[in-house]
């Protein structure tokens, strides 16, 4: 046959290049939280991670998605999930550069500041396996409430090893932790939960409890073990329920089916019910709660930096694209209304990324009174209005690529698997009104208001609208008598504290912009609407993914 065209006008695929190396916004948020910090190692795995093979895998993992296998050939309970051999090659990459348990022992500058990059990186790639290795770095500290677990298992979750084969924790290099919170008819309210534990004797790992219960969305069921809530006599209480007893067999996992989901295909979020199920209490009976709040924190920490890393990836593509692409004569990049929208983009993907690597630095100072103040404060505020900016800002990014964004194949394919992903990390972990009364409830502590403070006296004088947001705030946090009004202080918390951190971190054009849209109002009511004396030319080259 004769060919009818010839393709071209057609942008080259984004793949092949270093994802830090190309980001001087995470390499210049590196440098302010973590100045100390060897950034070689996160430079390889940058390298690694925007190869053409890595994108593959990625692909792969999203398009052949796990698998339920709950019985054998000859009708015996299994219970396992099977994966395409893509999604081990990328937990084999995530556990291989320390992203689950790792910094918690280790004894390098800012361990959780180089994980936090290397997370926020990693998503860029494929979001949906962080999943299992988020979990197992926030449960790995909740096991020291059970000290002859955590010498145990300790060691095994900060392993680099990988190691997916069902077998008992003694025989594994490496292990991964997975959590087991919500029911049906909870969702966040935990303490609705009728999942029950009856004491079932004691051994080496301390009481040791029967597990009968269900819980709703119980993500990768493949982790060698889960924390998991259920109601005692002195109320709910945390246990650890391993899938492989110590002695060899298998626990009383029933996993009923997996969640068919709008986004996060390669993990296999699962609904599960325990028959009886072997566990072992994880802390005092009855704290259950306080327990899952601090592991909900690191979490958190974990949505907002996936966001953001989500945001780089929807703009590097955005920005690929419109740098190639001609429209009516000249690029898109060089049409005004595009660099409009570009700008505003890489404004708040900055911002985001600012906001979370600041967090990120207050898990490395836990003994830091005002650190302490900033992780409790920070936490809420950066989970929600990073995530909650995701979904509008992926769609416009989206639009950017037009027709193109909108389709599943190719290298452009990959904005429409980060435009399925952006609402999970807004839902997960807390939706947006838990996050806005968690804030609240931080800011009842007598040193919370002074933190904020602190922080903020780092721009005073910088910007006459950051001036008078800053000067309001507390005047604001002390007369709230109603909760009606937590969200829109959470949004203003978290323009206020991205604002100073740009006036530290980024050049003048970028700082300038924010704070004359964000705050100053120049700015209208979706992106692409920056002041005409904006400095576009600074921002655009500034966020350049080449």
């Amino acid at each position: 046959m004769n060919p009818t065209h010839e393709v071209f006008n057609q942008p080259a695929p984004l793949s092949d290049y270093n994802l830090l190396a190309t980001n001087r916004p995470l390499r210049d948020a590196l440098k302010f939280n973590a100045p100390a910090l060897d950034t070689e190692e996160l430079g390889r795995l940058g390298a690694t991670l925007g190869s053409s093979a890595m994108q593959t895998h990625a692909r792969l993992a999203n398009v052949h998605g796990p698998v339920l296998h709950s019985h054998d050939r000859f009708g015996r309970r299994v219970d396992q999930v099977e994966f395409h051999p893509s999604y081990h090659e990328l937990m084999k990459l995530a556990t291989g550069a320390g992203l689950h348990g790792t910094p918690w022992s280790d004894e390098e500058p800012s361990p959780h500041v180089r994980r936090a990059a290397g997370f926020m990186l990693f998503t860029e790639l494929e979001p949906s396996i962080l999943c299992p290795i988020s979990m197992s770095y926030a449960a790995t500290p909740a096991l020291r409430g059970n000290t002859a677990i955590y010498a145990d298992w300790g060691p095994k979750l900060a392993s680099r090893a990988y190691d997916p084969e069902l077998k008992p924790w003694q025989a594994k290099a490496g292990l991964t932790m997975g959590m087991g919170m919500t029911e049906k008819q909870g969702g966040s309210d935990v303490r609705a939960n009728t999942t029950r534990a009856e004491p079932s004797g004691r051994d080496g790992w301390g009481e040791r409890y029967a597990i009968t219960g269900h819980k709703w969305f119980f993500s990768a069921p493949m982790c060698d073990a889960f924390l998991v809530l259920a109601q005692t006599k002195s109320g709910l209480s945390c246990f650890f329920l391993p899938r492989v007893l110590p002695e060899g067999g298998l626990n009383a996992i029933r996993i009923q089916r997996l969640k068919d989901k709008l986004g996060n295909k390669a993990n296999a979020s699962s609904e599960v019910e325990f028959e009886a199920a072997q566990a072992w209490l994880v802390g005092e009976e009855g704290r259950g709660i306080p327990q899952i709040l601090e592991m909900g924190t690191m979490t958190r920490l974990d949505c907002a930096l996936g966001t953001s890393g989500l945001m780089r990836q929807a703009l590097a593509l955005a920005l690929n694209h419109t740098s190639q692409r001609k429209a009516f004569g000249k690029l898109l990049v060089e049409q005004p209304l595009m660099r409009n929208v570009l700008a505003d983009l890489a404004l708040e993907s900055e911002a985001a990324t600012a906001l979370a690597m600041r967090l990120a630095r207050a898990f490395d100072r836990p003994g830091e009174a005002h650190e302490a103040a900033m992780a409790r404060l920070l936490t809420p505020v950066a989970k929600f209005w990073i995530c909650k900016r995701g979904s509008h800002f992926a769609q416009e990014a989206m639009e950017c690529l037009g027709g193109n964004g909108y389709v599943e194949e190719g290298g452009e394919g990959i904005m429409a698997r980060v435009y399925r992903e952006m609402p999970l990390n807004s839902i997960w972990e807390g939706a947006g009104n838990i996050m806005a009364l968690d804030l609240l409830r931080a800011l009842r502590k007598a040193d919370a208001v002074a933190a904020l403070a602190q922080e903020l006296s780092a721009a005073r004088g910088a910007h006459p609208a950051l001036d008078k947001l800053a000067a309001a705030l507390p005047t604001r946090i002390e007369e709230m008598a109603s909760e009606v009004e937590a969200r829109r202080l959470a949004q203003d918390v978290a323009l206020a504290v991205q604002a100073v951190l740009l006036l530290q971190t980024a050049p003048a054009a970028v700082f300038g912009a924010f704070c004359d849209s964000r705050l100053a109002g120049n700015w209208g009511q979706s992106f692409g609407t920056l002041g005409a004396g904006t400095d576009f030319d600074a921002i655009i080259a500034r966020a350049m993914p080449r």
